[in-house]
């Protein structure tokens, strides 16, 4: 019976897949299997067991470990007599020298080489619809706002290719995290390596090399969390990225502003009672379940203060942070990468936002104009900011009262104050910005994709 979403309605199969219980045992067998060609590589293990334990390990099963931890009540015992069951004498050499953790933590460094292998060509999938969608839309000009205000005008362009800069930066966080996050350690019992003797540095080396996995420096029982609570900071970092494009796509779709929407399928349902209804629902998910991948960053940390060589006080939090964080971290990438791919846009709305306050938007443009005929900037500010309040209350267009404040009209003729509130006149750099970042961006990440 499933009790959690991500077993039903959250996440992709393949993550799934990589943090399945059978994976998760997949795994440790690997593990097993690598520490025993490690140590027959040097003398630590008969070469004909290593060989034996090579050929038979993957043959055990989760289902007789767990038959087995239900007479001994340890999880990882059991999956050590499970897989020794299935090599004969040579089982007997099965997890020699390493202590629980040595298995259970290189397992999970390889749950997360894998996770990155998912993850890392999905926020490429993302930027590139983004870079696309900014290229598209890098001379549609809009209104941008600030605390909930209209200002100046901007271009989607710009919108679309600040979220591509932040997902680029995740990428290469991604780079920089992976051989400090995805590892392995052969350090024994509280990290002396005292079972593997003089050899235990170079046993562990290789074992990880089996496993390409990078090996740790030093530890003690368990590998320091701090690795693991920056995955988990990195998770967080994306999801909020992920809520904040989704936050703005919500906005946007508000009725009274109604500038884009998300795709609405032909017998799509809004709503069980207003039959009118086109909600954001895929956006909204996104910003949901990043609230939850953000929670994962508190108990991580606190999975660092272990008592001394160890305690077992990060153990069964682990098995809910790494599968429910990196689930819903992939689901809602390739959620939002959907939403942007579908996304629609509303011209007229658009524009019609933009001349919402009848040229009051571009009072910046006729301030820095004044400055550039030689006014004092602040004195500039004064007389416009004063135009931009009596257009408002008045409910007049900014150009009507303009044309009657002398002092703008001795700097300017009417056609020159028309021209200065005209949006698509003053959106600066925006395009050239977007040019550049994409030379940047596609040369590094997307050549090839």
């Amino acid at each position: 019976m499933a009790i959690h979403p991500i077993e039903y309605r959250y996440g992709t199969p393949e993550m799934r897949a990589i943090w399945s219980e059978e994976n998760r045992f997949t795994c440790i067998v690997q593990a097993e299997v690598a520490l025993a060609r490690a140590g027959s590589e040097f003398g630590m293990v008969p070469l004909i067991a290593a060989d034996i334990i090579g050929q038979n390990a993957s043959r055990a099963r989760l289902s007789r470990a767990k038959e087995i931890e239900a007479e001994i009540n340890h999880d990882m015992m059991a999956m050590v007599k499970a897989i020794a069951e299935e090599c004969g004498e040579a089982g007997g050499w099965i997890h020699y020298g390493a202590t629980s953790n040595d298995i259970l933590d290189t397992a999970t460094g390889l749950q997360l080489k894998a996770s990155f292998e998912l993850l890392g060509p999905k926020l490429r999938t993302l930027l590139t619809v983004l870079l696309l969608k900014s290229s598209d839309t890098k001379h549609l000009v809009c209104a941008a706002r600030t605390h909930g205000q209209i200002g100046v005008p901007t271009t989607y362009g710009l919108r679309f290719g600040i979220w591509a800069a932040e997902v680029a930066r995740h990428l290469d966080r991604l780079s920089e995290i992976t051989p400090r996050v995805a590892v392995g350690q052969l350090t024994g019992a509280v990290g002396t390596q005292a079972a593997l003797g003089e050899k235990g540095i170079d046993i562990q080396a290789r074992m990880m090399e089996l496993l390409d996995l990078t090996p740790v420096d030093v530890s003690n029982q368990l590998i320091s969390r701090d690795r693991y609570a920056e995955y988990f900071m990195f998770l967080a970092n994306v999801a909020t990225t992920l809520d904040k494009i989704g936050i703005t796509l919500r906005t946007l779709q508000r009725s009274e502003i109604a500038e884009v929407e998300e795709a609405f399928g032909k017998k799509q349902v809004g709503s069980s009672t207003m039959p009118h209804k086109r909600n954001p629902i895929r956006s909204e998910q996104v910003c949901g379940l990043a609230r939850i991948v953000r929670s994962a960053v508190e108990p991580a940390l606190q999975n660092n203060t272990l008592w001394d060589e160890r305690d077992l006080t990060n153990s069964s939090c682990e098995r809910v942070l790494f599968p429910e964080a990196t689930i819903l971290t992939d689901h809602i990438i390739r959620l939002l990468t959907i939403v942007l791919e579908d996304l629609v846009f509303h011209p007229e709305n658009i524009r019609k936002n933009l001349e919402l306050l009848q040229g009051v938007t571009m009072a910046e443009s006729v301030m820095i104009a004044l400055v550039k005929k030689g006014m004092d900037r602040q004195k500039a500010h004064e007389i416009i900011r004063a135009a931009s309040m009596e257009a408002l209350a008045m409910r007049k267009p900014l150009e009507e009262i303009l044309a009657k404040n002398r002092e703008i009209a001795g700097c300017f003729s009417p056609g020159e104050i028309h021209e200065l509130l005209d949006p698509n006149l003053y959106t600066g750099t925006a395009v050239q910005q977007i040019e550049h970042l994409h030379q940047k961006l596609n040369k590094k990440y997307l050549s090839p994709l």
